[in-house]
């Protein structure tokens, strides 16, 4: 009698979880995006959403949150409901870097669980016209001669941008001097103008400013060139090894979301960003496709986190 109940029981519970995935989605769901409408990332996310809402068969709602690095968004996404209808288009340094940098964050990061990695874009180095360097080497040489006179800029203190220039500051033992604007679309506008001289910005938006003639770009932080930039050497080849930094785009849901329901996210993201059309746009700028189950996120996002928490601490970088 007692291992019939048990059986009953299990049987009671395995069924209330596959519910709301054999009913999933039964609405439009929300898609939180942590950056600002019109960029590289966000064409991605809106290129994202469309596709996934076909594999889904429902409307996919993209709501663009800026600011704070990302930490608004994500308290947004904190305060839905659990029931896989509110997923977060993140930035990969939200989850990997902001809980070294700040002392303490609006949201609790071990709320939220990875559903895919959709794709990874390298940061360009690129100068304004007027600079007197062409190749990186230019760039060391000449920031070594004079000690804290160039300015590299930033869409925000602790941005992977940031973070990508003490990085070079590092390893270089130079002092180019942080500059931080909100946003990297204001700081691309600045390095045009000559406010600042060099910048590390997403391959999503530096390949079309180096194809208009705009700025300069003189190397690519990443283990191999750029399909979209061909000739551009990687820093590696450079001279400036170890310098690999980019940007990471994923899809997150609260841990509360039952496993079914991140399953059948994971499968559907996968399947939207096979589609041809998706990753041609992709490829154009810059970025890779990566895919795959919600650990390969898992494992990279610990990657990165203990890839910078030496630098942070190093370069004592903090934010107000």
């Amino acid at each position: 009698m007692r291992q019939n109940l048990l059986l009953i029981t299990a049987l009671f519970a395995a069924n209330s979880f596959a519910q709301p995935a054999a009913n999933f989605p039964n609405r439009p769901i929300r898609m939180v995006a942590g950056m600002p409408p019109g960029g590289g990332a966000d064409v991605s996310g809106r290129k994202l959403a469309a596709q996934l809402g076909r594999v889904l068969k429902q409307n996919i709602v993209v709501e663009n949150i800026a600011g704070a690095a990302g930490n608004s968004a994500a308290v947004t996404v904190a305060g839905g409901n659990p029931d896989g209808h509110t997923i977060f288009f993140s930035s990969h340094p939200v989850f990997a870097v902001n809980p070294i940098l700040y002392e303490k964050l609006p949201f609790n990061p071990n709320d939220f669980q990875p559903v895919v990695q959709v794709s990874q874009a390298s940061h360009v180095l690129l100068a304004n016209l007027v600079l007197p360097a062409t190749r990186v080497s230019d760039l060391i040489t000449l920031a070594r001669s004079k000690p804290r006179g160039i300015n590299f800029g930033s869409g925000g203190q602790g941005t992977s941008l940031h973070l990508s220039g003490e990085l070079l500051n590092y390893l270089h033992k130079i002092e180019m001097v942080h500059v931080p604007y909100r946003g990297s679309g204001p700081a691309v506008v600045a390095l045009i103008s000559n406010e600042i001289q060099v910048l590390f910005d997403n391959s999503m938006t530096a390949i079309g400013h180096v194809r208009g003639g705009r700025v300069k770009a003189l190397g690519v932080a990443a283990k191999n060139r750029l399909a979209a930039l061909p000739d551009l050497p990687t820093l590696d080849e450079s001279g400036s090894p170890g310098v690999e930094t980019g940007i990471s785009h994923g899809v997150l849901t609260l841990s509360a979301v039952p496993k079914p329901i991140v399953a059948t996210l994971n499968r559907a993201i996968n399947t939207a960003i096979s589609d041809a059309e998706y990753k041609t746009t992709m490829t154009e700028l810059g970025a890779t496709l990566i895919g795959g189950p919600p650990e390969v996120f898992t494992k990279f996002l610990a990657a990165e986190r203990l890839k910078f928490a030496d630098l942070i601490k190093k370069q004592g970088i903090k934010v107000n």
